[in-house]
């Protein structure tokens, strides 16, 4: 699984179960649910990270991270499902005695666990730390109990040597070693029984009490599986008023009774082997495990290599301490089963109303204690594995202590603070991992920061861009409610110019797919692509630029303005922004002298904009838009076409030429007088004394390009006089025109930094010689040949 493939596993179980967000069990189910799903992903990835045939190059570290990101899903699922449990009702402890004095400690014990939500929570924490436990260590296979021992011992009484003897036990009863003052087993033998006790700690370790037991028995050890079995709490469901099937009881003990009656006795008796130094450490280690207290603490943290052995040894203790002592707080310290026939009268004596506000303190009060004992953790120093300072060590704590709210905010400023940044080996991990978390959250109505939730998907979104991941960031981007059209809108902005139009119409339309306002974020892509683009390319000058028959090619920028406008031309209903940001392009174009580069985008928008009508003046705007560039084209045509005459030899050939050309300019001739006399880009409503920029902008375009038209069509006319009758009347008609104050032309060759008025009036007096050259010593005879 590759990284891109691992992205798009993550996306597809949260888009799996955001379908599913009003059904919690299906959220929250075992196998299917979203924490199970991700926490998969990251057991498969990181098995194949440890097969070299996948050739994934992954270091300890990866693998580290991949196995902690596992784990922290599988806690999540384990907690979060029973914080949204209702909690079950069952008679109090005390209840329980009350009614019947030999009610079984297991009984007791499940009665104490649903009593106490943060017993009950760590309870299950413990459970999980079994299943993360590493498999347990199978010692060597042996040939019986202590053969070597024996053996040696055989050989020395029938060698007479005592001497190869003298340090070895002279009994083989198991407690031989520590009776015998000084006397060992053999080396092979002490090496086994090292080995063998290291591999009973870590079946405890793992919870896995019942193949330690049947361990012991394969190695011929009873007395080890009773020290063992001795740690499971009796129960006799006979004897019990609750329904034990809540408990998960054994079927086999259904008539029977199992697990250990006198347990008070053997934990003090295994607390004693724990501190006993004469001891070897691995035994003592396991019996600190066995049980564990405040008294066992040393021996069974020295035992503790990672942080996760530190959780666990901690937790043991927590929960064996609390659950020793509810019972010595029950009436009758208990029970028979915990205190004898002493605790019948105690139980008897003791009134069932319990003092519910001392209760209340007590449980507050050890909570606190809990959880200051469970602070400590996150800066333990360990042995093996990753620190405890590992942002996934913290983020368990944090899951565990019930403060998602204070991790999900503390990691968010670590992004603002750039204590996490994208250098990091684990950015991208942790940044999934939280953009996940919030949103698992949201999903099972846990309630997280705002503003720590839309910086952490904020970061998410921006690694999944850097990682080409495009077709999912709408549905994250979903996730940041109000922000959520604006941040999609962020990432449209982003897509590279080269990418088709049918390919930003799909990202777009992933938009929709995902709850999102389609229309809305076309229209916010559009205005912040456009104001990105215009804050790119440079400003206008206050001088008036020429106006080039050969343009510069479009820059990365320019090309970048114009599909901005791209995205309202997918529906209807952004048409009418598409009109207004059109014209904003046009004047921008337009105003920097680039016809063509105006022309282009003319070309890009959809038809039903010219029928477009609205009351702001936009469609007005447009349409002369329309009217200048057809003009244009119009007047590119007429040059083609004044090129191609000396194309044509013959009579007939020039004269069909000839006809063509003079339709073309008197076409383009009657458009041009058109849009002179017809107040071109001028907007009655807006034109006064304070103009904004629209309307200077609009101003600077009439400045550049009516001269333009007017001196361009002068010397069509002029130059073509001589060829088609009545031209040099049509260019002196256009002074008029021109002088007409009316129409107000005159003022656009007067504007500031405009040299354009002594050209035409050079053309005219051109004209008007030519005039005389043709039509005789009456300037104006051609005028009044009408």
């Amino acid at each position: 699984m590759d990284n891109a493939s691992f992205y798009a596993g993550a996306a597809n179980i949260l888009s799996d179960c955001h379908g599913k967000r009003d059904d919690l069990a299906a959220v929250l189910d075992p196998k299917a649910g979203f924490a199970p799903r991700l926490s998969e992903m990251c057991k498969k990835r990181m098995r194949e990270a440890l097969e070299p045939e996948f050739g994934l190059d992954s270091t300890q570290e990866d693998v580290d991270m991949l196995r902690l990101e596992s784990s922290t899903w599988e806690l999540l699922q384990t907690l979060m499902s029973l914080r949204k449990t209702e909690p079950s009702h069952r008679p109090t402890a005390r209840a329980l005695l009350k009614e019947n004095p030999y009610t079984p400690t297991a009984t007791l014990a499940q009665s104490i666990m649903v009593h106490s939500p943060l017993l009950n929570e760590l309870v299950v924490v413990r459970e999980w730390l079994h299943d993360d436990a590493p498999p347990p260590r199978l010692p060597e296979a042996t040939t019986g109990y202590w053969n070597f021992t024996k053996h040696r011992l055989l050989q020395g009484l029938r060698t007479g040597n005592k001497k190869e003897i003298e340090t070895l036990v002279s009994e083989l009863d198991p407690d031989a070693v520590n009776r015998d003052d000084g006397k060992v087993l053999a080396g092979d033998d002490a090496n086994y029984e090292k080995s063998l006790s290291q591999s009973l700690y870590s079946y405890v370790r793992a919870g896995k009490l019942n193949e330690a037991i049947e361990l012991c028995q394969k190695t011929h050890r009873p007395w080890r599986a009773a020290s063992i079995r001795g740690s499971l709490l009796f129960q006799w469901r006979a004897l019990s008023t609750v329904n034990d099937a809540e408990e998960g009881a054994e079927d086999d003990f259904v008539d029977g009774w199992s697990g250990n009656k006198r347990r008070k006795l053997w934990k003090s008796t295994c607390t004693r082997a724990a501190l006993n130094s004469s001891l070897s450490e691995p035994d003592r280690a396991l019996y600190a495990s066995l049980a564990p207290s405040p008294a066992t603490s040393v021996v069974l943290k020295s035992a503790c290599r990672t942080w996760e052995d530190h959780l666990w040894a901690q937790i043991s203790i927590i929960c064996e301490g609390k659950q020793v002592d509810e019972l010595a707080r029950a009436c009758g310290g208990g029970g028979y089963w915990e205190s004898g026939i002493d605790a019948l009268s105690r139980i008897r004596a003791t009134s069932l109303v319990a003092d519910e506000r001392e209760q209340e303190k007590e449980e507050k009060e050890w909570e606190r204690e809990v959880v200051n004992t469970l602070e400590s953790l996150a800066s333990i120093g360990v042995t093996d594995g990753p620190p405890s300072s590992d942002p996934f060590h913290i983020s368990q704590l944090h899951i565990i202590l019930g403060r998602t709210d204070k991790l999900l905010s503390d990691f968010a400023s670590g992004l603002q603070n750039g204590e996490f940044n994208p250098e990091q080996s684990n950015y991208q991990t942790l940044t999934r991992f939280f953009a996940h978390l919030c949103l698992f959250l949201q999903m099972i109505d846990i309630p997280v920061p705002v503003d720590a939730t839309q910086i952490i998907l904020e970061v998410y979104l921006q690694v999944l861009e850097d990682a080409g991941q495009r077709e999912h960031i709408a549905m994250y981007a979903s996730a940041l409610g109000e922000n959520a059209v604006e941040r999609y809108a962020l990432f449209l902005t982003s897509l590279d110019t080269s990418s088709t139009r049918e390919e930003r119409r799909e990202t777009l339309r992933r938009a929709e797919q995902h709850d999102l306002d389609m229309i809305r974020v076309a229209q916010v892509t559009a205005e912040r692509s456009v104001e990105k683009a215009l804050e790119a390319l440079p400003r206008m000058t206050v001088a008036l630029p020429s106006v080039l028959s050969l343009e510069a090619p479009l820059s990365d920028w320019e090309w970048y303005l114009l599909r901005s406008i791209e995205w309202t031309t997918f529906m209807e209903e952004t048409y009418s922004e598409a009109l207004e940001q059109a014209n904003a392009t046009f004047r921008y174009f337009l105003g920097i002298g680039k016809v063509h580069a105006a022309k282009t985008l003319l070309s890009m928008l959809p038809e039903q904009l010219r029928g477009i009508k609205d009351d702001s003046g936009h469609s007005d705007e447009f349409l002369h838009y329309v009217q200048f560039f057809t003009i244009w084209d119009l007047l590119d045509r007429v040059a083609e076409s004044q090129a191609q005459e000396s194309t044509y030899t013959t009579k007939g050939a020039k004269a069909t030429w000839l006809n063509s050309f003079k339709g073309l300019l008197d076409e383009a001739r009657e458009k041009i007088i058109s849009l002179l006399t017809h107040d071109w880009l001028i907007d009655e409503q807006e034109a006064g004394e304070n103009q904004d920029q629209r309307q200077r902008t609009l101003s600077r375009i009439r400045n550049i390009f009516i001269p333009e038209l007017v001196i361009r069509l002068h010397a069509l006319l002029v130059n073509t006089g001589d060829k088609i009758e009545g031209n040099f009347k049509h260019a002196l008609h256009l002074v008029n025109v021109v002088a007409d104050n009316r129409y107000h032309l005159f003022e656009n060759f007067l504007s500031e930094g405009n040299q354009r008025l002594g050209d035409y009036l050079a053309a005219v007096r051109l004209a008007v010689l030519k005039s005389v050259e043709s039509g005789g010593s009456d300037p104006f005879k051609a005028l009044s040949l009408a």
